[in-house]
């Protein structure tokens, strides 16, 4: 499967951003679907997840309540609404998929195969 981020851009602390993650080449409703982050000199980190069956959610704390994952299985298209933004938020974020992921592996990275290119969130202070 092929994954195309998008949505990332410039945004001012407090304010929102919508990123979009584009699948294709696979069974959509197969993938567990995620987001994750890489902040300059960190490690790539966990953001959120959503299941393939029945929609289960994960956040990493650090998001819990400011971020919002959701999935279209009509256009093939994982979601994540990003409000109240920290300019530690600031980061390259990564949309990832894993077939048939398990409930207790949602939040490892290892888990996931395949990996779409990265957009750049900024947040200002």
């Amino acid at each position: 499967v092929q994954l195309q981020a998008s949505g990332g851009g410039l945004v001012q602390a407090g304010g929102s951003l919508r990123l979009s993650c584009q699948a294709s080449g696979g069974t959509f409703t197969d993938y567990t679907m995620a987001w994750f982050r890489q902040a300059p000199g960190k490690a790539r980190e966990f953001v959120g997840a959503i299941r393939y069956r029945g929609g289960t959610t994960r956040y990493a704390d650090s998001v819990k309540g400011r971020y919002t994952i959701s999935r279209d299985n009509v256009k093939n298209t994982v979601y994540l609404q990003m409000n109240s933004l920290k300019p530690e938020d600031t980061a390259v974020y990564y949309c990832a998929a894993d077939r048939w992921g398990i409930l207790s592996s949602m939040t490892d990275q290892a888990q996931y195969d395949y990996w779409g290119q990265g957009t750049q969130v900024t947040v200002s202070s």
